[in-house]
């Protein structure tokens, strides 16, 4: 079933990301995650996309597995910073011949040192969005973020080249993880006033190690509410209380975002079973 359809037939729902192997070496650990998290039943599961197509490949093949084996609908991501115009259709024909008909459209990392020849790669992923439109066939998803694209440097700029981007086609929008809700809230008022109301599902990445939030700050720039750098400060020394406290503060965010009417909640799974069934476990559905 496509997402859009979903939203027609329940308020609010629950979907998982996970990421492809980067080799044939890895898949089998990678698809046993897959299948474990399918068995949750959750709305639908998106699959990543490498910088430079370097997992695409892996993309379309756990994509398929989710939605041919495991009667699970599918999200396949394609980025197009990194990935030739040319390439583009072949990888719209080989997603189409495996019955995945959801695309999250965005531009991607531009990998370091990577000289991109003019013209042969879209700038921006609403070009990505018009042309998949133009494709037909397909269902597609944007990013936001409500916080501002860390290479924005203005939210309300940011929110005005989302509007042209949900223009081109986009039917749903995945955010940016966040900690704050009331970031979420405030970003949420601010897109609506602005005419846009498609779908917003709410990007929800349960903390779970210390390495993994030194990461995400160093990349997104994400705001940390002063409950969680409380608790990593206790518990810096503690992995397993870290780890706990992290799983119980997404059930409270979750369970607030719910509450408050969100579309959806996609939770950054990072392949990990137990984090999904921790959270669905504590989470009003």
């Amino acid at each position: 079933m496509r997402i859009t359809e979903k939203l027609m037939v329940k308020d609010q729902l629950i979907s998982f990301e996970v990421f492809p192997p980067k080799s044939d070496s890895a898949f089998d650990s990678i698809e046993w995650s897959v299948r474990e998290l399918a068995a949750f039943n959750p709305d639908f599961m998106s699959v990543t996309y490498g910088a430079g197509g370097g997992t695409s490949q892996y993309t379309t093949k756990i994509a398929s597995l989710i939605k041919n084996r495991l009667d699970t609908t599918a999200l396949a991501h394609l980025t197009c910073a990194s990935t030739p115009k040319e390439q583009i259709d072949s990888i719209l024909n080989t997603l189409k011949e495996n019955n995945i008909d959801n695309i999250l459209a965005m531009r991607g990392d531009i990998p370091q040192g990577f000289q991109k020849p003019q013209g042969e790669y879209y700038t921006y992923a609403n070009e990505l969005v018009k042309h998949i439109k133009d494709y037909g066939y397909f269902d597609i998803g944007g990013a936001c973020y409500p916080e501002c694209h860390p290479e924005c440097n203005s939210l309300e700029k940011d929110i005005d080249n989302l509007k042209n981007k949900v223009g081109c086609g986009v039917d749903f929008l995945i955010t940016q993880l966040f900690f704050d809700n009331d970031i979420f809230y405030s970003f949420l008022d601010k897109v609506r006033k602005k005419g846009i109301y498609t779908p917003v599902f709410a990007g929800i990445m349960p903390i779970t190690n210390m390495k993994q939030i030194d990461r995400i700050i160093s990349l997104s720039g994400t705001k940390l509410p002063n409950e969680v750098k409380i608790f990593l400060e206790k518990y810096k020394d503690d992995p397993k209380e870290l780890e706990k406290a992290g799983l119980d503060f997404a059930i409270n965010q979750i369970n607030d975002l719910l509450g408050n009417g969100v579309n959806g909640i996609h939770i950054y799974t990072m392949n990990k079973p137990y984090v999904a069934r921790t959270v669905l476990k504590g989470i009003n559905r």
